[in-house]
């Protein structure tokens, strides 16, 4: 009886440890951000261009204080576009040059980089943009020009250790108010 009292409670705990669960690692999770829709304003900061910001970015000058480079820092997102202004001086084959290396200097962390060229006959304002996805230091790239006068670039930057996954929501959203600072781009006009 006892031998039988023993059995009956050893299969009872087996059989009610093999009913849990074997325990599995949980998937990682990232936060599902969502940002207010843009709303854009021509801002006049007393360079030779113009453009419409959003107004959750705040102008700043750049850290080197040359005229004309600014960032438009967007504090909740812990990032910013970073844009640099040159006069076109009979050196335009060189800007482009260097333009068009900069986003190849992320190809060793970037899983792809696309480049879109950008026309604009209305404003006369011509040039690319670059989507660079993976763990890259920039998120997207362009630069614009006139071909004559003017050369502007832009590049993303977050001040986080690059983690693709967790910066989409908020690099979509700098990608999108790029693309309506390059369609709203004007040069001022040479007399």
């Amino acid at each position: 009886m006892r031998r039988l009292n023993m059995a009956f409670w050893g299969i009872l705990f087996l059989t009610i440890s093999a009913c849990k669960d074997d325990p599995k690692p949980k998937p990682r999770g990232f936060l599902a951000l969502e940002y207010p829709e843009p709303e854009y304003r021509r801002v006049d900061i007393g360079c030779p261009y113009t453009f419409e910001k959003n107004d959750l970015a705040e102008i700043a000058p750049s850290r080197n204080r040359i005229p004309c480079w600014i960032n438009l820092e967007y504090k909740s997102m812990n990032g910013a576009i970073f844009i640099t202004y040159q006069r076109v001086d009979n050196n335009l084959d060189s800007l482009l040059r260097d333009a068009q290396k900069l986003p190849l200097q992320h190809t060793i962390k970037a899983d792809v980089i696309e480049g879109d060229i950008y026309t604009n006959d209305y404003n006369n304002t011509y040039g690319m943009f670059y989507e660079v996805d993976g763990d890259a230091a920039s998120q997207a790239q362009f630069y614009l020009t006139d071909s004559t006068d003017h050369f502007l670039t832009g590049s993303v930057y977050f001040n986080s250790l690059p983690n693709f996954d967790s910066i989409v929501p908020a690099a979509d959203y700098l990608k999108e108010d790029i693309r309506h600072l390059m369609e709203s781009l004007k040069w001022e006009r040479n007399n």
